[in-house]
């Protein structure tokens, strides 16, 4: 297999999108900006309560995948959907912008996932995930030739649950590894950090990058302040990469720290997938030989228009906007 910059591995899902007020979030107990795992039942009752909205293909590192082959690099993602037709419209969409997707399909059992998004108008986005198929990836499901293949091999902290999927990601990381490649991790929601937290850590220690949001880091090493998660993530010796919304983003690569300021003049409209562009961005800029500040400021330009309307998957050439801004 031809070398290719970036494989995402994570859950394959189809976000269902809609707007409503905080009088809803309230009527169906549900936490503003969180991730809530729900089952089947529940997913059908909050589906049929949700006004309409949109619907498209989904998944935290597929959609990371998704701003890397906007922004023009070659990519693979690996994650698992059902034999139905979301599982079809959901491989169509992902190899239609040009990435690998060669997954195996469940024949049999849950259906294919999807992800029930209600933002508020503060832009703020309460996710209600139910995972189906994604769950049932397995170690078999990972293909060394194409983690060989790839200078960075993404993991979605989201699908870190299933003992399965334990393992999948743990040969992906050895099969990484053995091959003088390297691997990174996504925190993904501080839901996924509080239920994982001692395995994360770990994982962190093991990994090359690490990105997460404030929320997450302070959570991961169960400090009150940035700078004492800046502190304790420095002593992993994991190149760094932290969000903090309006605030920007600081890179940490040992005693270097570069602090990359947001976008300014962003009309906010959804905030989903901000962190997964973001990560989309400064994986592009890395895999291309740019220096961590210019990864860092690609990262922000990408998750500026991710927010900037409805849905994570970018609505424009992301490639000319990151060319022009850059300048």
């Amino acid at each position: 297999m031809h070398e290719i910059d970036v494989v995402g591995i994570g859950n394959a899902i189809v976000d269902v999108l809609c707007q409503a007020d905080d009088a809803f979030l309230e009527r169906h107990d549900l936490t503003k900006g969180a991730m809530m795992l729900v089952d089947a039942e529940q997913a059908s009752r909050l589906y049929a309560a949700m006004p309409p909205g949109v619907e498209v293909s989904g998944g935290s590192a597929a959609n990371t995948m998704a701003g890397i082959a906007a922004l023009g690099g070659k990519g693979a993602f690996i994650g698992k959907v059902r034999d139905d037709q979301l599982g079809e419209v959901f491989a169509h969409d992902i190899r239609s912008i040009g990435l690998s997707f060669m997954t195996p399909p469940l024949l049999e059992g849950a259906p294919t996932g999807r992800c029930l998004i209600v933002v508020t108008p503060d832009a703020q986005r309460t996710m209600n995930t139910f995972l189906g198929a994604a769950i049932d990836l397995t170690a078999e499901d990972i293909n060394p030739e194409v983690i060989r293949a790839a200078k960075i091999t993404y993991l979605e902290g989201y699908l870190w649950d299933p003992e399965a999927a334990k393992a999948a990601f743990r040969k992906a990381l050895d099969v990484a590894h053995a091959g003088g490649r390297k691997v990174a991790l996504t925190l993904s929601d501080s839901f996924c950090v509080d239920r994982h937290r001692d395995e994360f850590r770990a994982l962190v220690d093991q990994v090359d990058i690490v990105f997460a949001n404030e929320a997450e880091i302070l959570s991961l090493y169960q400090v009150a302040t940035f700078d004492e998660a800046l502190h304790a993530v420095r002593k992993a010796g994991t190149l760094a990469v932290l969000t903090r919304s309006e605030q920007g983003s600081v890179i940490l690569d040992g005693d270097d720290v570069h602090v990359i300021g947001a976008e300014r003049g962003v009309n906010v409209l959804d905030t989903t997938g901000a962190g997964d562009l973001y990560a989309a961005g400064f994986l592009a800029g890395l895999t291309s030989g740019k220096p961590l500040a210019q990864c860092g400021r690609m990262g922000a330009i990408a998750a500026a228009e991710a927010i900037s309307h409805m849905g994570a998957r970018p609505q424009v050439d992301l490639a000319a906007l990151v060319a022009e801004k850059l300048g």
